[in-house]
C-alpha cells in the first residue's frame, strides 16, 4: 500500500472495514469507487470503467455524480447490494494533506429511508433470527417507519414461517442458526431476502448490548426476558447503529408479542390463498390485499397487509373491529366524509422517520403540517357520530396542534427542495433573519436602480447590470458604445468578444453587501430550521401514536367501503363449534368475473358429524375455489371485515393449512410429490380440533394405488386423531366409500350436467358423491386432437369395464390390479395370504405411514407373485 498515491490509501484503509459494501468515495462533484468495487460497479450500473494513476500502477475507476447518487444506490440495493458513503468530514481548505474523509453512513436493502427507494404501500423491514432452532427469537424493525417487533419462538420451521410474514427485505442470521449451513440456505429460499450469517466477533459483548438496549428502549427493554429476545434485539439494534451511525430517537417503541395470539399461516397457506400476491407473477393485483385495499393512506395500506398476515385469535378485539365496520357500513355519508378527510393525511410515519434522521426537507415539515391541520375535523365527524366506537377511536388522536402550530409560523407555505439555499423560513420568523433580508432586498433595489441610472448619465441605453458566481456584480457595455463612456467613470474588469465589463468601488461595496447578507442569512436560515426540525424531534412518540390511530381508522373505513359495495355482511365469530356459510363467494374472483353471476355455495362444518367434507367431481366444476373461498371468508372474518356470504357463523380458526396445486422446490431439491407430502405431514403433525385444513388432490404426484392408499390414509389420521375441520378434494372417487365408516366425513360434489355430449359446469357444491371425472371431456375443451380425444373414450371405456365396485362403493384392488389377459380361476397361495393379511389389517388404529408400507410389501408380494407364475 505504500507505494500508492496518500488518497488512494486513504481509499484503501476505509474500504477494508467494509468488504462487504460498495465504497462510494466522495472526491469533489463524485462518487468514485477503485480496483475491483470499480469493475464489478461498472458492470452492474453500466456505467464507464476507466482508470487513475494510483501511485505505483494505475487502478481501475469509475464514478457517480454527486448529485444522482442515489438512482446509482437504488439500482444496487435493489440488486442486494450494500452501499458505504463515504464523505469529506473536514473542509478542503483547511486540511493539511489529504482530506479527511469517513464512512457517514451503509445503505443496505433492510435500512433504506429514502422516499423514492421505497414502495409507497410496502413496509421495508430488516429482520433477524436467533437461537438455535429449538428456542429462538425474531427481531424486526422498518427503519423507515420506526416499527420494531420482537417474538419467541420453538422450532426452525415456525421461525421461517413467522419471519415470512415480513416479506423481509434483509435478514440476520445470528447464533447456532448462523452456524447450520442448511437454515441459511433454507431461509435464503424461502425468505427471497439477502441472508447475512452474523459474525459474533464483530458483534459488541452482551453487556454491552443489554446497555444499548436499555439506552434505546427506556420504557420497553424489560420486555426482553429471555438470552434469545435479548440477543435478536441487540444484535438488531448492534447493526443499526454500526451501518446508520447516528441516534435513532425514532426507535423508542419495542412491541413484543406472542405468537399464539393470532392465525398461524405458514408460507404455503398465504401463497395458496393469494393472500398479498399473486401465485402467478407475484402481483398485488389480484390478491385479496388488492380487493380489501381502498385505504386513504399509505399507513393504513401497510397496516392492512400486517393484518391480513396476522388475523386475529383475540375475540374481543375482532368484535371492536366489526362494530367499527358496521358503524361506518351503516352511515354512508360518514364513511364518505372520513374517507375525504383521510386523504388530506400524509405518511406521517415516515416523515417522523426523516425528521428523526435529520433528512427532512421544508416539504416535509409542511406535508406534516397539512396532516396535523387535518385530524380537528376528522375527530369531530367521529365524534358527531355518536357511535361509541368511532367516539373512542377520535379520543385516542392527539392532533399535535403545538406541532402543526409551529411548522405554519416557521416554514413558508411552497419551501424549495433543499433547505441549505434559503427560501424555507417565513419572515416575520426570525428578527435577526428579517434583518439580513431588508439588507439584501435595499441592496439589490439599489443595484436595480444602478443600471438605469448609468443610462441615463452615460447615454448608453444597452447598458446593463449583471452578476456571475466568479466576478459578481458588475456593469456590461458594448465595444460599440464605449466611446461613449466617459473617462475614467469605471474600472475595467472583464474583456469579451462584443462587450467590456466594468466596476465601480461603490458597486463592490454594496455588493459585500448583499452578498454577505446573503451569506449570513442562508446560514442563519439553516441553522433556524434545523432548530424547528430538532423541536419536532422531540415530539415523535407523539406523532407515531397518531399514525398508528389514522392507519387504524383507514383500515376500518376501507373495510367499510369494501363491504358497502361487494355487500358483504357482517359474520359471527365465536370460540370454537359451527362453521356455517349461507351462500358464499370467493372475494376476489367475484370482484374479477367479467361476466355472468359468480354462483355461491353452503359450507357447513362441526366436530360432531361433518368435520370433513370429501369434494368429489371434475376438474374446473369448482371444487379448488370453494375449498379457497372458504379459508378467505374465515381469515376475511378475523381481520375484523365483513365477509362475502348471505350468512356466516365462524369459530376462531388458529391455523390453517393448505395443500393446492402442484408445485416444486427445484433449489430445494424437492420434487411435485415431495413437496405435496412436506405439506401435508406439516398439516397431520400441527394441526389442532381448532383448525382448518385445506387438502386439493393429495396423492396423485405418485402412481394410481399408492395415491388412492396415501389419500385415504391421511383422511383416517385426519378423522381419528387430528379433527380439525377439513375440505378434501379428490379425484379417487373410490374414497367415497369412507363416509360408512367414519362417521363425521360427509360427501359433497361439484355438480355438472351432460348435453349432447358436451359438460356443463354448474359451479354448485352439493351433497353425495360424484359419479363421473368427466376428465376427457375438460381434455376435449381445453382443444386436444380429435384423434386423442377419441382413443381416450376407448380407452377409458375397456377400463371401466375392469373393474368393479363394491355395494359400499369402495374400489376391490385386486380385481382392478388384475391384468387383463387373466383368467378366472384359482387363486395362487400366495394372492390368498395377501388377502387373508389385508382382511386382518386394522386400518383406524395404525398410523398412516405404517399403512402406506403395508400395501406398498402387499403390492411387492403380488407383483413378485406373478413373474413367478403364479398358481
Amino acid at each position: 500500500m505504500a507505494n500508492y498515491t496518500p488518497m488512494i490509501q486513504q481509499y484503501l484503509s476505509i474500504k477494508a472495514e467494509y468488504p462487504d459494501a460498495f465504497l462510494f468515495f466522495r472526491l469533489g462533484d463524485f462518487y468514485e469507487m477503485f480496483f475491483e468495487d470499480a469493475k464489478k460497479a461498472a458492470e452492474e450500473l453500466e456505467i464507464v470503467l476507466t482508470s487513475r494513476d494510483g501511485g505505483k500502477e494505475r487502478v481501475p475507476m469509475c464514478g457517480v455524480p454527486y448529485h444522482s447518487a442515489e438512482t446509482y444506490i437504488e439500482r444496487l440495493i435493489n440488486k442486494g447490494y450494500k452501499v458505504a458513503i463515504c464523505e469529506q468530514v473536514e473542509d478542503p481548505s483547511q486540511a493539511k494533506g489529504v482530506v479527511r474523509r469517513e464512512v457517514v453512513r451503509v445503505i443496505t436493502p433492510g435500512t433504506v429511508i429514502e422516499e423514492q427507494m421505497l414502495e409507497e404501500k410496502e413496509n421495508n423491514f430488516l429482520v433477524v433470527l436467533a437461537g438455535d432452532g429449538h428456542r429462538s427469537a425474531l427481531a424486526a424493525c422498518d427503519l423507515s417507519t420506526g416499527e420494531c417487533h420482537i417474538t419467541q419462538l420453538e422450532g426452525a420451521e415456525d421461525l421461517l414461517d413467522e419471519a415470512a410474514t415480513y416479506h423481509p427485505r434483509e435478514v440476520l442470521i445470528s447464533g447456532a442458526l448462523a452456524r447450520d449451513k442448511a437454515f441459511v440456505k433454507q431461509s435464503s429460499t424461502r425468505l427471497g431476502s439477502v441472508v447475512t450469517p452474523v459474525d459474533e466477533e464483530e458483534l459488541p459483548p452482551l453487556a454491552e448490548m443489554e446497555r444499548q438496549l436499555r439506552e434505546q428502549f427506556p420504557e420497553d427493554w424489560s420486555l426482553l426476558t429471555s438470552p434469545e429476545l435479548t440477543w435478536a434485539a441487540g444484535v438488531l439494534l448492534s447493526y443499526l447503529r454500526r451501518t446508520q451511525k447516528r441516534t435513532l430517537r425514532h426507535l423508542h417503541r419495542l412491541h413484543r408479542y406472542d405468537v399464539r395470539r393470532y392465525m398461524m399461516l405458514d408460507d404455503s397457506a398465504r401463497r395458496n390463498l393469494e393472500l398479498t400476491t399473486t401465485i402467478r407473477g407475484g402481483k398485488r393485483q389480484g390478491s385479496l390485499l388488492w380487493l380489501l385495499d381502498r385505504t386513504a393512506t399509505a399507513m393504513g395500506s401497510r397496516m392492512l397487509k400486517r393484518w391480513l398476515d396476522k388475523p386475529l385469535l383475540d375475540l374481543k378485539e375482532i368484535l371492536a373491529r366489526q362494530d367499527a365496520v358496521e358503524a361506518f357500513a351503516g352511515d354512508p355519508i360518514l364513511l364518505e366524509e372520513v374517507r375525504t378527510r383521510l386523504k388530506g393525511i400524509y405518511d406521517l410515519e415516515r416523515i417522523s422517520a426523516r425528521i428523526a434522521y435529520g433528512s427532512a426537507n421544508g416539504r416535509d415539515l409542511r406535508s406534516l403540517c397539512r396532516s396535523l391541520q387535518a385530524v380537528p375535523s376528522l375527530k369531530e365527524k367521529l365524534v358527531q357520530s355518536g357511535k361509541p366506537v368511532l367516539v373512542s377511536l377520535a379520543e385516542r388522536m392527539d392532533p399535535c396542534a403545538d406541532v402543526a402550530r409551529l411548522v405554519e409560523e416557521a416554514i413558508v407555505e411552497d419551501p424549495p427542495a433543499t433547505v441549505k439555499e434559503g427560501g424555507v423560513i417565513r419572515d416575520g420568523y426570525d428578527s435577526g433573519l428579517d434583518e439580513l433580508r431588508r439588507i439584501q432586498r435595499e441592496g439589490k433595489d439599489w443595484i436595480a436602480r444602478l443600471e438605469e441610472r448609468e443610462r441615463e448619465i452615460t447615454g448608453i441605453k444597452s447598458l446593463k447590470v449583471g452578476y456571475n458566481k466568479v466576478f459578481g456584480y458588475y456593469i456590461e457595455v458594448t465595444k460599440a458604445n464605449l466611446r461613449h463612456l466617459p473617462e475614467g467613470r469605471y474600472q475595467r474588469k472583464q474583456t469579451l468578444a462584443n462587450a467590456e465589463r466594468f466596476i465601480t468601488p461603490e458597486l463592490k461595496e454594496r455588493e459585500r453587501q448583499v452578498l454577505e447578507a446573503e451569506e449570513r442569512s442562508i446560514a442563519l436560515e439553516y441553522r433556524l430550521f434545523a432548530e424547528v426540525r430538532e423541536a419536532i424531534a422531540e415530539q415523535i412518540p407523539r406523532l407515531q401514536a397518531l399514525a398508528e390511530e389514522v392507519a387504524r381508522l383507514d383500515v376500518l373505513q376501507s373495510f367499510a367501503a369494501v363491504s358497502l359495495e361487494r355487500e358483504y355482511v357482517r359474520p359471527s365469530v365465536e370460540e370454537g363449534g359451527e362453521l356455517l356459510i349461507e351462500e358464499g363467494r370467493h372475494p376476489v374472483v367475484e370482484a374479477v368475473m367479467e361476466s355472468g353471476r359468480y354462483v355461491p355455495n353452503d359450507v357447513r362444518m362441526d366436530g360432531d358429524r361433518r368435520q370433513i367434507l370429501l369434494i368429489t367431481g371434475p376438474n374446473m366444476a369448482g371444487k379448488s375455489t370453494y375449498m379457497r373461498q372458504t379459508a378467505l371468508i374465515v381469515i376475511m372474518a378475523q381481520i375484523g371485515c365483513f365477509v362475502p356470504a348471505k350468512r356466516a357463523v365462524i369459530p376462531v380458526v388458529d391455523r390453517i393449512f393448505t395443500r393446492i396445486g402442484a408445485a416444486d422446490d427445484l433449489t430445494g431439491g424437492r420434487s411435485t410429490f415431495m413437496v405435496e407430502m412436506a405439506e401435508t405431514r406439516q398439516a397431520l403433525m400441527q394441526a389442532t380440533p381448532s383448525s382448518l385444513i385445506l387438502l386439493d388432490e393429495v396423492g396423485r404426484g405418485t402412481s394410481t394405488y399408492d395415491g388412492m392408499a396415501l389419500a385415504q390414509a391421511i383422511v383416517e389420521y385426519v378423522h381419528n386423531h387430528v379433527r380439525a375441520k377439513t375440505l378434501f378434494s379428490t379425484h379417487y372417487h373410490e374414497l367415497t366409500g369412507l363416509e360408512e365408516s367414519l362417521s363425521r366425513l360427509v360427501n359433497v360434489h361439484a355438480r355438472c350436467i351432460e348435453k349432447e355430449g358436451k359438460v356443463v359446469f354448474l359451479h354448485r357444491i352439493e351433497p353425495g358423491r360424484a359419479d363421473r371425472s368427466y376428465g376427457i371431456h375438460v381434455a376435449e375443451r381445453a382443444g386436444l386432437p380429435e384423434a386423442v380425444i377419441s382413443r381416450a373414450r376407448v380407452i377409458l371405456e375397456e377400463l371401466e369395464s375392469r373393474s368393479e365396485t363394491a355395494a359400499t362403493g369402495q374400489l376391490n384392488l385386486f380385481q382392478f390390479m388384475a391384468e387383463p389377459e387373466r383368467e378366472k380361476g384359482e387363486m395362487s397361495a400366495k394372492e390368498k395370504q395377501v388377502i387373508e393379511d389385508l382382511l386382518s389389517w386394522d386400518v383406524l388404529r395404525t398410523p398412516p405411514l405404517d399403512t402406506v408400507q403395508f400395501l406398498y410389501e402387499l403390492q411387492r408380494r403380488l407383483r413378485d407373485d406373478e413373474k413367478s407364475g403364479g398358481r
